[in-house]
């Protein structure tokens, strides 16, 4: 690299996309060609346990240019750990996280890099008008940015995603957050630093299916609620209290009412059956909230790395393990 020039750092995280590598590599070049008087490019892709031809056509461009690096995952581990696994080998001055299904814009990639010049350490991308997607999808991902951002303790920006470019100083800080339950735009937050966002269309996907069905959706969203706000539990709480207040009262009722009318003859049953099932309802959503905590806390308390490294090509696999950071 010449010695005037800055190096970025593409983390592309890879999980049955044989059809769109090829493409999305082509398309890197040609959008990125304008940078190239001041910036290398290094592309890191990590194989997240993908069982098509993934791992073989990266091998393959490999070959033709020695910029590509590969880190290539035992199983699967996930998006969030597959981009942890990029920004732990990434040796750029700044570094842009960016999915392999072309539905993020290359080229918004110029505006970013327009902004980490002004000044800003990440620059992360808002989605405006999202093509390509059902009303279903982009109904829930609306409600599930507000909701989040109003539980949240941390400021998320809203309809962003994992999308985004960062500056050196902050990629070195968010190595140091080790924890297992991964939500890297709500870590990146919780960073601080100077941040701002750039808008942009997002397209629809290149080739293949979407690798995020409903059930892994809600799971997503639930680690991201219970990794940046304990107010599920204290909305838990309050709820409880006051469903016990009204318990109390309905009974102070009924006690009342039998004094009152001792020789009516009340049936009961149906009222005693709403009043368990509603309490029982009450009782294991509360259970559920914290068993969503406990269950975090269990799986750090057991120190696993973050991820394992079958093999990797072009990159030094010793000073970023993922265990890094864990004793």
């Amino acid at each position: 690299m010449a010695e005037d020039k800055k190096l970025l750092s593409l983390i592309v995280p890879v999980y049955f996309e044989e059809a769109v590598i090829e493409a999305f590599y082509r398309r890197v070049l040609l959008d990125l060609l304008p940078i190239s008087p001041e910036f290398e490019l290094e592309f890191i892709f990590v194989n997240d346990g993908s069982k098509d031809q993934s791992l073989q056509i990266l091998l393959d461009l490999r070959q033709r240019d020695p910029r590509i690096k590969i880190l290539h995952f035992s199983r699967n581990f996930g998006h969030q750990t597959a981009v942890t696994a990029g920004v732990d080998h990434a040796l750029g001055d700044v570094v842009a996280i960016i999915d392999a299904d072309l539905q993020d814009p290359p080229h918004v990639i110029l505006n970013m890099l327009a902004k980490w010049r002004e000044g800003f350490k990440v620059v992360y991308g808002v989605r405006g008008e999202r093509k390509g997607e059902s009303h279903f999808k982009l109904l829930t991902a609306k409600l599930f940015y507000r909701l989040l951002s109003s539980l949240s303790d941390v400021k998320i920006p809203l309809d962003t995603g994992d999308f985004r470019l960062m500056d050196r100083t902050v990629v070195e800080a968010l190595r140091g957050l080790r924890e297992e339950s991964r939500y890297i735009r709500g870590m990146v937050s919780w960073l601080g630093f100077q941040q701002c966002g750039v808008e942009y269309s997002r397209d629809p996907r290149f080739a293949g299916e979407s690798n995020y069905p409903l059930r892994k959706m809600i799971r997503f969203a639930l680690n991201g609620i219970t990794s940046f706000s304990e107010k599920p539990l204290v909305f838990s709480a309050w709820f409880g209290g006051a469903v016990t207040c009204l318990g109390f009262l309905f009974m102070g009722w009924v006690i009342i009412g039998k004094f009152r009318h001792p020789a009516q003859s009340v049936d009961g049953w149906t009222s005693l059956i709403s009043v368990i099932l509603f309490f029982g309802g009450i009782q294991l959503l509360s259970l559920g909230i914290l068993g969503q905590y406990i269950g975090r806390v269990y799986r750090e308390v057991k120190r696993r790395p973050l991820y394992v490294l079958e093999k990797a090509w072009g990159v030094d696999c010793e000073p970023y393990s993922g265990s890094a950071g864990r004793p």
